[in-house]
């Protein structure tokens, strides 16, 4: 990650899902980043004592109600096997879940160098001018088949809510984040979580299975 001077924004609280085994390091990263410059808070949590064999809805409340109870913003890192972890899609369906205690959440996805993806998206107002502003041409993308080509190792819920505009989610590359940046996204993705129309009819994950292994 690069640095750059930014404005101050209010410390959001922000939940980070990622592929345990695979990402740890990017995810320490991010938090010895945000250390050094306060970004944001970290609602950090472990799902992985959740009985598995409940019914995916109690999972899905179960997460939303008491794991990220004090989260507003979920961060996904994506990495090359991120899409096939169960755990990560039910975070990220509790995320978008407005559960009986606690609201959706605004989702940030961040894709990072393992996918060798250079591809973004943007979802809220000035982000072409503050996060990309080298771009200057931009392409609308409307159906799964182009978003699965752009992002070949996109969870599957991710993708179905990226064909959704009303859903709001930004994916940007690891390497273009700056302090600034960030500080943006968290603080952009935060103001327009409340309006969130969130595609959830995908039946959570229950197993790890990757087809192509």
């Amino acid at each position: 990650m690069q640095t750059q001077s930014y404005a101050a924004t209010p410390k959001r609280k922000v939940f980070i899902s990622y592929h345990h085994r695979n990402d740890q390091a990017y995810k320490n990263h991010l938090l010895e980043f945000n250390l050094s410059h306060g970004i944001f808070i970290d609602a950090a949590v472990d799902t992985g004592g959740i009985d598995e064999n409940l019914p995916s809805r109690d999972i899905r409340e179960k997460i939303r109600d008491e794991y990220l109870a004090n989260s507003t913003v979920t961060i996904l890192l994506v990495g090359t096997e991120t899409k096939y972890r169960k755990h990560v899609d039910w975070e990220l369906y509790s995320s978008m879940f407005d559960g009986r205690i606690n609201k959706k959440s605004g989702l940030l996805v961040i894709n990072l160098p393992s996918t060798n993806c250079t591809f973004f998206k943007v979802a809220h107002p000035e982000e072409k001018e503050i996060v990309h502003p080298e771009c200057k041409s931009w392409t609308s993308v409307t159906t799964r088949k182009e978003y699965e080509q752009l992002y070949p190792y996109m969870p599957d819920r991710i993708i179905d809510n990226l064909l959704k505009p009303e859903a709001k989610i930004s994916v940007v590359p690891w390497d273009k984040l700056t302090k600034e940046r960030l500080a943006f996204l968290i603080e952009a993705t935060f103001q327009d979580k409340d309006n969130c129309a969130y595609e959830l009819s995908r039946e959570m994950r229950r197993s790890n299975h990757n087809p192509n292994s």
